[in-house]
């Protein structure tokens, strides 16, 4: 994983330094820990001038600096994974191997059928020396942010990034849509002094009209964002990229699968493992989720093994199982999407490498009242109060006489529960549980510092509850239990697991039985479209830069390519039966995979947001609503800091 920019001028009489600001560099920086490079291409005659950055998080491979520059003066930077398409071999890095497969490309039809091989997440810029070509874009999904910015009129400058800064231009930072891959001409722009893209869209079809909708439908949700002065076009042949996954079926059935061995109406059925177990005895749905667990294996295998292991400090720590440090974390809440992530995980991470189970709490809202109102606590206390959370923060349940934590919010209680889930399956591996406990003052100052910058340019109030959370659950500092006592733990692993596209393609959302109400499954299908096709701009780009910040990357087994295609390629009615009650009918089909893998009470859990699971949601406010513009989250102008 990496951080990446690139700034061009055309003609610009500032110096092209002056469009990077310290502030972008430092947040480039911290995504790409391991090496950091800078590179000018000055084409004098042509007045145009580029500038690439090149921020390196090690992973796989040797240490490769960006950006890579090859023999024409092409200019390349990768902010990726290649888990299939292209091959990599297992001491190769996939930065160096994807440059050499551009090198080969002698048109843009060659270009477009590389990206359209890969499988992974990617975000990447390729400077094509010979042609004067920017080419630039993401993955189907969006799984790597890209970030664009375009200076006025005069000062005809545009900046690419990973992540971004204070702005001082005031110019607006946007996401690039996910929407397929852009090039400039420079030489072309240079000359006219204005900035025009041409776009080259993700297609499932090669039938020419649908290819002719397909870029009249992208270019009309791609052109309303930018600036009146910024021209976009569709490539004058009409090249497209090959979709990575299969289109989503959309074949309803009238008949859905009724309850086992009930005779009234599916809601009445019975919550339970045993409710799961009677669904297996059919044949078919046993199939249907062996074959689910299989393709989701592969992905977790991929996402897991794809990873630098130091064979130096395997051999070292051989004695000692219990210092060996872990490469792969979760996100973890115990529901059901993090606890199949972290059993397929267990079957592939060596025995030997403990895995670091992610989970957040906030405390809980009367806890930060009363602490609030009570006397002022000293520096020491409140040291105090962060080294030891279980025993200076407990009230008294008047009920069971049992102490409880603040920070007990609902995420740490089933977190707790998983953990023992996957004990159970395997007793051998070292589960990290890691604690990890915020408090109002801390999440305050951090989003300040931090925070508010990665989640923008995105700003609601839904995605400050969601960036907030994940980025202090990735961060990994919190507290692991040794021997029944709680000891600081600062996780070690850069590659973090998430659970995220369960709910979007498997109908895990309240809305999505509210659609299914309203318009059956047909609606359900128009809904379930939508949320992949929107994942790129709600979540996606926004979790990478959040993540990325801690020098980790965010990996996402349930949007693998196979996965998707595997999933789209059934009827909704074999994935979902949202007739039967909440924490059967949603997620049906991994529900039945989860109860094949061995897990139980976790597989009947219903959805829970993880703003809401870890009590960041309404903690500063309760009158806000999830798609208010978010005013915690304003960005200060450099005049400002």
């Amino acid at each position: 994983m990496c951080g990446i920019c690139c700034v061009v001028t055309l003609g610009s009489q500032a110096a092209i330094h002056d469009f990077l600001s310290e502030d972008t560099l430092c947040h480039l920086r911290r995504r790409g820990p391991d090496s950091s490079q800078q590179l000018i291409k000055t084409v004098s005659d042509l007045s145009y001038e580029c500038l690439f950055s090149g921020h390196v998080l090690h992973l796989r491979g040797l240490v490769t600096p960006q950006p890579l520059e090859d023999a024409n003066n092409n200019v390349f930077l990768w902010n990726g994974e290649i888990f299939s398409g292209v091959h990599v071999g297992n001491l190769e890095n996939d930065t160096e191997v994807m440059f050499r497969h551009l090198a080969l490309c002698s048109s843009e039809m060659d270009i477009l059928s590389l990206f359209s091989s890969l499988q992974g997440p990617w975000s990447f810029i390729y400077y094509e020396a010979a042609r004067h070509s920017l080419w630039f874009g993401r993955d189907y999904f969006g799984r790597r942010s890209l970030l664009w910015q375009f200076s006025n009129e005069a000062d005809s400058a545009f900046c690419l990034t990973s992540v971004s800064g204070c702005s001082e231009s005031g110019n607006q930072w946007q996401e690039v849509p996910a929407s397929g891959i852009f090039k400039i001409d420079l030489k072309a722009c240079a000359t006219i002094k204005s900035l025009s893209l041409t776009l080259f869209p993700w297609k499932y079809s090669c039938r020419e009209k649908a290819i002719e909708e397909t870029c009249v439908n992208v270019i009309d949700q791609v052109s309303k964002n930018l600036p009146n002065h910024i021209h976009l076009v569709v490539n004058e042949s009409k090249l497209c990229l090959r979709a990575p996954v299969t289109p989503l079926n959309k074949t309803v059935s009238k008949a859905s699968g009724a309850c086992p061995g009930s005779n009234s109406g599916n809601i009445n059925c019975v919550v339970s493992v045993e409710t799961l177990q009677e669904f297996l005895a059919e044949e078919h749905k046993k199939k249907l989720a062996c074959q689910f667990i299989d393709v989701l294996n592969e992905a977790v295998k991929r996402r897991v093994l794809c990873l630098f292991r130091d064979p130096r400090q395997e051999t070292r720590e051989v004695a000692s199982m219990s210092h060996k440090k872990a490469h792969v974390a979760v996100l973890f809440s115990g529901g059901i999407d993090s606890m199949v992530i972290a059993a397929l995980a267990d079957k592939h991470v060596p025995l030997e490498e403990p895995i670091d189970l992610l989970n957040v709490a906030f405390m809980m809202k009367e806890q930060a009242k009363h602490r609030g109102t009570s006397k002022r606590h000293t520096s020491h206390e409140v040291q105090l109060d962060l080294l030891c959370p279980q025993e200076s923060c407990q009230d008294l349940d008047a009920d069971t006489g049992t102490h409880l934590s603040c920070y007990d919010v609902p995420d740490r209680i089933t977190g707790r529960a998983g953990l023992k889930e996957l004990e159970a399956i395997n007793p051998s591996r070292t589960w990290n549980f890691v604690e990890i406990n915020v408090t109002l003052d801390e999440l305050k100052k951090m989003r300040k510092q931090r925070i508010n910058y990665l989640i923008y340019p995105l700003d609601t109030v839904l995605d400050d509850s969601i960036g907030c959370a994940i980025w202090f659950a990735s961060r990994g500092e919190g507290f692991i239990s040794n021997q029944g006592e709680l000891k600081s733990y600062k996780s070690p692993a850069k590659v973090v697991l998430m659970g995220i596209g369960a709910d979007e393609q498997l109908a895990g959302y309240s809305r999505h039985r509210v659609c299914f109400r309203k318009d059956g499954f047909e609606g359900l299908n128009k809904e379930l479209e939508m949320e992949l096709g929107r994942i790129s701009s709600r979540n996606l780009g926004r979790d990478d830069r959040i993540i990325g910040d801690h020098g980790k990357e965010a990996r996402f087994p349930f949007l693998d390519e196979d996965v998707v295609s595997f999933l789209n390629s059934l009827p909704v009615s074999e994935k979902v039966d949202l007739t039967l009650p909440r924490g059967i009918g949603e997620k049906l089909i991994l529900r039945l995979a989860a109860k094949e893998l061995g897990l139980t009470a976790s597989t009947v859990l219903p959805k829970r947001a993880v703003q809401f699971g870890s009590r960041i949601a309404k903690l500063e406010s309760n009158s806000e609503k999830a798609s208010d513009t978010c005013s915690r989250l304003k960005l200060l102008s450099v005049d400002e800091l």
